[in-house]
């Protein structure tokens, strides 16, 4: 935290702190990996409160910064639970992967609605009462205890994330793009992959089948939380909210080359690099440019134009830096602050193909002499992706 406050000062949205419950090393990423217990996974992912009774893994702010990989982590499952408990986690897993195909693929484009508009919208612009009301306030405690856990630990489970988002784009008919930044932001394991594509899903924008949050779902998930509510007689979510049938926008997701969304297949070496550059997405020590360069220094850039922007949660922050910190006690790391493709420029790099549009573009800029594959669960190909159920199919 030291550190962040000093030489990444600006680049946050909220006081320097770290996230109560995760810390970004690859030591802690491999000890959450060898503890991962499936037993009875399928029937208590989506349990919420008490916090005990939580079956979700906690695996998803390593897998998002690299640190664990999906293929990595879905052959650990096979150690783990019975037969439907793996299926159950499996099918988590590669909805990730789906969402980091549809992001690859569309990239920005993702910011839009996908197939419906949202039902009901109220507007545009960004709505900021959506977070700084009554409702995100004291007296819904489903709701203010999530917003709680959001900004401290800067984690939520999925259950959870579907409650607030419902409400937020259903229920309160705010602008799912709002909420997304807002989530986004504060995050560990935000990305706009899976961030994106869960909030369309949950504001039907995705389906056309809009997620509707009601007191059933948290007396289910969460006995016993509503009866110290100061809403629990006169509960705003008693019933499901009334869906408007949603509009049909025709399809905007039509796949790219699916060649420079997957990236090489085999490592492309031209040159011995005079430094690995890894960025947010690639801090494991699996990742293949680190693992096959082993004695070459190691290059982050925290990116100042694009924090400036994003306004990330300082938890995040001192999350990444965790992980460098780590990873310069075993081998030279060189940490910057400014802008990419100006400090790195004129150095040979080596690198790991990323699926990020940003990383996509800067590629062009630099002078990479080694690249490597990224490492898929299934490496796009003319995939479907109308939905993840069509993509299953067509994997």
């Amino acid at each position: 935290m030291a550190w962040v406050r000093r030489y990444l000062v600006g680049l946050s949205s909220d006081e320097i702190s770290a996230g109560t419950e995760f810390t970004g090393t690859q030591a802690a990423a491999d000890q959450a990996l060898a503890s991962l217990d499936l037993s009875g996974y399928a029937d208590r992912r989506n349990e919420v409160w008490p916090p005990s009774r939580r079956g979700a893994t906690r695996l998803s702010p390593y897998i998002r910064h690299g640190l664990l990989s999906l293929p990595r982590v879905f052959e650990a499952a096979a150690l783990s639970g019975d037969e439907h408990d793996r299926r159950r986690f499996r099918d988590e897993l590669m909805w990730q992967e789906y969402a980091r195909h549809l992001y690859g693929h569309l990239g920005g484009a993702t910011r839009r609605s996908l197939r419906f508009e949202q039902p009901g919208l109220g507007g545009s612009e960004p709505d900021e009462h959506c977070v700084q009301d009554v409702v995100f306030g004291a007296q819904m405690r489903c709701l203010s205890g999530a917003v709680e856990e959001l900004h401290t630990q800067g984690w939520l489970p999925n259950q959870v994330r579907m409650w607030v988002a419902s409400h937020w784009s259903v229920d309160r008919r705010c602008a799912w793009q709002d909420g997304e930044e807002w989530f986004y932001r504060h995050l560990l394991d935000g990305s706009r992959a899976a961030n994106r594509l869960g909030w369309q899903w949950t504001a039907g924008t995705a389906t056309g089948r809009p997620y509707g949050f009601s007191r059933v779902q948290v007396d289910r998930r969460a006995p016993g939380l509503c009866e110290d509510c100061a809403l629990g007689t006169a509960c705003p979510i008693e019933t499901p909210p009334q869906i408007s049938d949603p509009v049909a926008i025709g399809s905007s997701i039509t796949p790219t080359d699916p060649v420079a969304v997957a990236g090489p297949l085999h490592s492309q070496i031209a040159e011995q690099p005079e430094l690995i550059w890894i960025t947010a997405e690639s801090l494991g020590d699996d990742d293949p440019a680190l693992a096959h360069w082993p004695q070459v220094p190691v290059g982050f850039v925290f990116d100042e134009a694009l924090l400036r922007r994003l306004q990330l949660s300082a938890k995040r922050l001192v999350f990444i830096t965790e992980r460098l910190a780590e990873l310069s006690r075993e081998r030279e790391t060189l940490i910057y602050r400014g802008q990419a493709d100006q400090i790195l420029t004129g150095t040979r790099l080596g690198a790991t193909h990323t699926p990020v549009p940003g990383w996509q573009r800067l590629r062009t800029r630099l002078h990479i002499t080694s690249l490597h594959p990224w490492p898929w669960l299934v490496r796009p190909g003319r995939q479907r992706l109308q939905s993840f159920s069509a993509w299953r199919s067509s994997t």
